[in-house]
This record gives structure tokens, sequence and C-alpha cells, in this order.
């Protein structure tokens, strides 16, 4: 015969396990979204959810923007630790449209490139997105002339669009 007590401390310990399994669990999941929204002039835009070639480019036709899907071009890098001024620069452009680079320092980032077909510009111009997890940490649409521009997705001058 087996005899087994249970005192009240082994019941406290186990509930004590169990809520604490229950919140990991419950923040796992949460903090597992692919969805990352920010207001921007007025819209709210969804920089989350980009697995795929065709998530980007869908992201980026949202802004009015078309795009050759076969120009595309992707290199991986680390994110510096400390931004120098024109990476700092760069941040500030990115802040406001509700990014901020200074949170992945140290992290591998995807860098996407595609080439714009329809804004209005002596040369070529170019849409980047660098992507971390599925989500969008910058984006911006600039012109490959040195003597060019660089503007967040946010400020596309709709003029410009044919």
């Amino acid at each position: 015969m087996f005899v087994y007590s249970v005192r009240a401390s082994t019941l406290k310990f186990f509930a004590v396990i169990g809520v604490c399994l229950v919140l990991l669990i419950t923040f796992a999941t949460l903090g597992s979204g692919d969805t990352v929204y920010a207001s921007v002039d007025g819209r709210t835009v969804n920089y989350g959810g980009m697995k795929t070639k065709e998530d980007r480019i869908e992201f980026i036709e949202s802004f009015g923007l078309e795009v050759d899907p076969e120009s595309e071009t992707e290199e991986q890098f680390s994110m510096p630790d400390n931004f120098d001024r024109v990476l700092s620069g760069y941040n500030e452009l990115q802040k406001s449209q509700g990014l901020d680079l200074s949170k992945y320092t140290k992290k591998k980032v995807t860098h996407y490139t595609y080439r714009v077909t329809n804004y209005d510009n002596e040369g070529p111009v170019y849409v980047n997105l660098l992507i971390y997890r599925s989500k969008i940490i910058a984006c911006d649409i600039s012109s490959g002339d040195p003597s060019g521009f660089v503007l967040p997705l946010s400020d596309i001058d709709a003029e410009k669009l044919k």
C-alpha cells in the first residue's frame, strides 16, 4: 500500500507554478504577433507580417508606388551598436513615420531594395525596406542619383506618381 500526504504548502507551490506557466504562455503568444501599427499623418500603417516577397510588394503598393518585382535585391547585415551622424539622421527620418532603429542595435537585419516604375524622376528611384523578424523597422524612397533625395514612404509626393 502506498500513502502520500499533501500539505497546503505543496498545493500552493504547484498553484504558483501553474499560474506562472499560464502567464508565460499568454505573454509569449501576445508578444509573437506580426502586427505592428503606427499612425502616420492620420493613416494607420501596418509594418508587420512581411514574410514573403508578395507581402513586401503589397506594402509598397499601399503607398501608391509600383515596383518591378524582378529588381529585388536582398542583403543581410548587423545593425551597428553606435550610430554615426548619417545613421542618426536616417533614424530621425524613420521616427517621422513611427519607426525607430535604435531598438535594433546588434540585430541581424535584412535589407530589400526594389526599383520603382511609376515615380517621375530623371534617374532611377528605389524603395528600401529594412526588416527584422518579419517586421519593417525602416523604409524609404530614394533616388539613385548621389545628389538626389531620401524620403520616408509616408512623405511620397502624389504629384510625382505617374
